[in-house]
C-alpha cells in the first residue's frame, strides 16, 4: 500500500502545482488512499520533497530526481562547487561553470529530472539547457536557486 501510495504522491506532484500537505492529503484522499496529515508529512519526508519556488511567490512539492535515487549530496556538491552564474535567452538557459566542470553541472541539473527541461548541452565551463518556455526557463532558474540555497 505505501509504495502505491508513494508511486501516486510522484504522479500528483509531477502532475499539479501542489503547495500544502493539506492539498497533497486531499488529492490522494480523492484518488482512494486513507491517509492522514501525519502520513502524508511521514511519506514527504520519506520521498525527499522539495518546495521549489513557482516565479510568483508562491511554491509547490517536487521530486528533485525521478527514480529511487533522489539528488544525491554528490550531485548537490557539483551544482554548489562548479556554478558561477546563469542568464537566461528567452527559452535558454545559460549556466557559466568553473572552467572544466561544465559537463558535472549538466549531469547534476538533468539529474534534477525537471519536466521543463527539454535537454541540455555542456562545453568546457558553459551549458546551454533547452526549456520548453520562457516561463518555465525563470521557474527552473528558481529551482536551481534553490538547490544552491539549500
Amino acid at each position: 500500500m505505501k509504495k502505491s501510495r508513494h508511486r501516486k504522491i510522484k504522479e500528483l506532484v509531477e502532475q499539479f502545482e501542489i503547495e500544502t500537505q493539506e492539498e497533497l492529503a486531499d488529492m490522494l484522499r480523492e484518488s482512494g488512499y486513507a491517509v492522514t496529515q501525519a502520513t502524508v508529512s511521514r511519506d514527504i519526508r520519506e520521498l525527499k520533497l522539495s518546495k521549489v519556488p513557482m516565479g510568483d511567490g508562491r511554491q509547490k512539492y517536487t521530486i528533485l530526481i525521478h527514480s529511487d535515487h533522489y539528488l544525491s549530496d554528490k550531485y548537490i556538491r557539483v551544482l554548489r562547487d562548479g556554478f558561477v552564474s546563469m542568464d537566461m535567452a528567452q527559452n535558454i538557459l545559460v549556466i557559466k561553470t568553473v572552467a572544466g566542470m561544465a559537463m558535472a553541472v549538466a549531469a547534476a541539473v538533468d539529474a534534477m529530472k525537471l519536466k521543463e527541461i527539454v535537454g541540455s548541452i555542456a562545453g568546457d565551463d558553459t551549458i546551454m539547457v533547452a526549456v520548453r518556455t520562457v516561463e518555465d526557463t525563470k521557474c527552473v532558474m528558481d529551482t536551481i536557486r534553490g538547490v544552491l540555497e539549500e
